[in-house]
């Protein structure tokens, strides 16, 4: 994988400690260092799905326990994270579908270079863990997509990512129903309220920040790169259980006016 890709792994792997279970994160960490790192997709698969089935759960038992706390006092903040070239806007993209289906918002501010992820600090964490995972495997799988010269283009590659974007939101948001009811099984009915009330406080804070807004538009005109790109993102194995969030999400990336 290319040097920037991995440090900025490293970086947000150590950022996302804050907060979260020691234990829990370890094993998370650690599952996904070898998913990055494995040249086999399976196991990356495996391994990706086991990663994203431990944090996702703890992050739903953590929003239950603070919802039934007295004088709990979590509430939604923003949290930047670079966007880097090339191929910003597809990144931002695969970032925009991952905070969805974690209860977060995101918004670019392309001019300075980062995006701003609104949610609660757990939900936040999973955020970054996961974007910067799936953005590691997606850089890999794009890299050796096909050998021919028509899939080293500028074309070809954003095609790519943005389709492995999409393809990463479609299947996120199946999997997203399926860790609420999941959850609900084990914890009771509570979970549906909890969830829904957290999705109103980030919407309410991400409207007070972030006022004018206008709706970015990412665009795939290589055929064969949308076409790889969403097989790559099959690939990519998220089975039930593994990424939490609320029944309702809107796909569509937010850009600061």
């Amino acid at each position: 994988m290319p040097p920037h890709d991995r440090t900025e792994s490293e970086r947000s792997h150590r950022h996302a400690a804050a907060g979260a279970d020691p234990g829990v994160l370890h094993k998370v960490r650690s599952l996904l260092a070898k998913a990055e790192s494995t040249t086999f997709p399976d196991e990356a698969e495996a391994l990706t799905a086991k990663a994203q089935q431990l944090m996702d759960r703890h992050a739903i038992d953590r929003a239950v326990l603070a919802a039934s706390m007295v004088g709990a006092t979590s509430s939604p903040e923003g949290r930047s994270l670079v966007v880097e070239s090339p191929y910003a806007r597809a990144r931002f993209q695969l970032l925009t579908e991952v905070a969805r289906a974690n209860r977060c918002r995101a918004v670019w501010l392309k001019h300075e270079g980062i995006a701003t992820v609104v949610g609660f600090p757990e939900d936040q964490e999973t955020v970054e863990l996961f974007y910067t995972s799936l953005l590691v495997q997606a850089t890999t799988a794009m890299l050796h997509a096909g050998t021919r010269p028509d899939t080293r283009t500028r074309s070809f590659r954003q095609s790519f990512l943005v389709a492995y974007a999409a393809r990463i939101g479609e299947r996120l948001r199946r999997a997203d129903e399926a860790a609420v009811a999941e959850a609900e099984r084990d914890l009771g009915g509570g979970v549906l309220p909890v969830l829904a009330s957290r999705e109103v406080a980030v919407d309410e804070h991400f409207s007070r920040e972030f006022p004018h807004l206008r709706t970015m538009r990412v665009v795939a005109r290589d055929p064969a790169g949308w076409t790889a790109g969403r097989s790559a993102a099959d690939r990519v194995r998220l089975g039930e259980g593994e990424v939490g969030g609320s029944r309702r999400r809107r796909s569509l990336g937010r850009s600061r006016r």
